[in-house]
């Protein structure tokens, strides 16, 4: 079967960076909006973006699967500063995950960005990535930090900023698809993986959906 062409959303006209406003807010309505925004990342080798297609929400310290369930440690010291910051961690010894920290100051919650669709650098990303495929490039929350090149070097830096950050594109309406978070033990009954239905870059997941 031929695989789903993505469709470019390069912008043609105005832009909107997305302020600190829009992360300090309900981590669960966050995730859900920050569906169809576009990740921009000035990369040492030029400008990357995708359109976020695929997210996770962990919430504060009664979420079981949240970093910040055992309290402020060095590795996540991040998550309890103020919401519009990059979180990235390591995990399994090869992997890096991007994370939008939300909520006011010293409520420690984030979102995990899953999957995006490629769209401006695709060279840089295709070099940096043994994914070819596009749909696949960006499919996961290691494969989109190792395309566009994010490791803890990025973590902490201010999404509101020049370097790292959300923007507003226009784009059609989305369809939001809602299931269990990938990956975890506890606090597995959650709903708080949010995807896009139309999206053929979201990860691979198919008999969860809904």
């Amino acid at each position: 079967m031929p695989e789903t062409k993505l469709v470019s959303n390069r912008p043609t006209g105005k832009t909107k960076k997305l302020a600190r406003e829009f992360y300090e807010r309900s981590t669960l309505q966050v995730a859900k909006e920050v569906l169809g925004k576009h990740l921009v990342f000035h990369h040492p080798k030029g400008k990357i973006s995708a359109r976020i297609v695929e997210v996770e929400a962990y919430i504060g310290s009664n979420d079981p699967a949240c970093h910040a369930a055992r309290g402020k440690t060095h590795r996540n010291s991040v998550m309890f500063g103020p919401g519009g910051h990059a979180y990235i961690y390591f995990i399994y010894g090869m992997y890096h995950c991007l994370n939008f920290v939300t909520e006011p100051e010293t409520f420690p919650a984030a979102v995990l960005i899953r999957a995006a669709e490629p769209d401006e650098g695709l060279e840089i990303m295709q070099t940096n990535s043994p994914d070819k495929k596009l749909s696949a490039l960006l499919s996961g929350p290691g494969k989109l930090c190792r395309a566009f090149g994010l490791s803890r070097d990025q973590s902490g830096l201010d999404l509101t900023k020049n370097t790292l950050y959300l923007e507003r594109r226009e784009n059609g309406r989305i369809e939001i698809g809602k299931t269990t978070r990938v990956g975890i033990k506890d606090g597995a009954d959650k709903l708080w993986r949010f995807y896009d239905k139309k999206s053929s870059a979201v990860s691979p997941l198919r008999k969860f959906r809904n």
